[in-house]
């Protein structure tokens, strides 16, 4: 598999807290979205523009598509790196998740994410991202 340069990656670790777990002592399924949105964050800041930069640029970003897949159950007090990766950048952002175990390597969940811009002048999306987020990846 060849990488494009531009890809960019970034991986957090995350120590699964006691009110993260559902009854039966398992990390809740919805608190996923929660670990991928830290590593979706930490992502953005390695080329800055968190969500405050977007907005200082005039768009917001919201999600639009989420996907989440469940491989196995996650524990109180185990270690998770969550792997977040920019794949798509000119239309939209698309963001690929994976959280595995920091112990033994295996795999946890996976998902991915669509983000698409909107102008906050105008509150219309648009169809092209704005120039900035190429400037930020480098690009222009």
């Amino acid at each position: 598999m060849t990488v494009t340069p531009h890809i960019r990656t970034h991986t957090v670790s995350l120590k699964v807290p006691f009110h993260d777990l559902d009854p039966v002592g398992i990390v809740w399924h919805g608190n996923y979205t929660k670990y991928f949105e830290i590593a979706r964050c930490a992502l953005l800041e390695t080329f800055n523009y968190n969500y405050d930069e977007m907005a200082r640029s005039g768009y917001s970003w919201p999600v639009i598509d989420l996907h989440l897949r469940y491989v196995k159950a996650a524990r109180f007090g185990e270690t998770l790196d969550v792997q977040a990766s920019l794949r798509e950048w000119e239309h939209r952002l698309r963001i690929d998740y994976l959280a595995t175990d920091a112990a033994t390597g295996l795999r946890v969940a996976k998902g991915t994410s669509i983000q698409v811009a909107v102008d906050l002048k105008t509150q219309e999306m648009c169809l092209r991202s704005p120039d900035i987020i190429f400037q930020r990846l480098g690009l222009m």
